[in-house]
């Protein structure tokens, strides 16, 4: 189902404010980091699979378990290449807030962190001031500098290319486990890494008066 956002003045400076962000060069010093989610629904098998053999393919039955959720983070830096993954039972203020943690704790050299984010109501330095108290929070913040996605429009934050690298790569199949989902999704991150797979962002302002020329209106003198 897809989400249509309001085209106004808020969904054009956030645009901008991202495009210009991604255009920039590569700074190592204040780094681009985009942030997501992505839930993950595990299935174990109702009848044990048959294993492939010589002229014979995998077999597994229709018939699948459910056996909860889990919710994975990733956050990427397109340009250096790099993302940090994390498989957690919830998705709440304090999982926010611990992998925000996280995510600094890999860039230590880093002046300031430039996080790029959706709307949800965990996404801010609240979370982190109710998991870790102001003193901490603050010290945190004060690495991170936001840039939010325009509302319905996160197909502007480049962490949804990568979940989708993710999905394919990684969860298109069934995961019975939480312990197999953490050890899949890790060595897909390790292996990311190794690569430096990093993300051609192609949109621009130029491109955007093409596709949105109801926020550029003509002016006439």
């Amino acid at each position: 189902m897809w989400c249509i956002p309001k085209l106004n003045d808020e969904f054009r400076e956030r645009m901008e404010d991202l495009l210009d962000l991604y255009a920039e060069p590569y700074d190592p010093q204040r780094p681009v980091i985009c942030l997501d989610e992505k839930s993950k629904q595990l299935l174990g098998d109702s009848r044990p699979s048959l294993p492939a053999g010589p002229g014979k393919t995998a077999v597994q039955d229709y018939e699948y378990v459910r056996k909860g959720t889990r919710n994975i983070f990733v956050a990427v830096e397109p340009k250096g290449g790099k993302r940090v993954t994390e498989v957690t039972g919830r998705r709440t203020k304090g999982d926010y807030a611990l992998f925000v943690e996280r995510v600094l704790e890999t860039y230590p050299d880093a002046e300031v962190v430039r996080l790029v984010q959706d709307n949800l109501n965990t996404h801010g330095i609240h979370s982190l001031v109710e998991t870790f108290g102001v003193r901490k929070a603050k010290r945190l913040w004060k690495r991170v500098e936001t840039h939010p996605t325009p509302k319905h429009a996160s197909w502007l934050n480049m962490a949804e290319i990568e979940i989708g690298i993710l999905g394919k790569q990684c969860l298109g199949r069934r995961i019975a486990s939480a312990k197999e989902l953490s050890r899949e999704v890790q060595a897909y991150t390790d292996r990311r890494n190794e690569e430096r797979g990093a993300i051609t962002w192609r949109f621009s302002r130029e491109r955007a008066r093409e596709v949105f020329p109801a926020l550029y209106p003509v002016r006439t003198l």
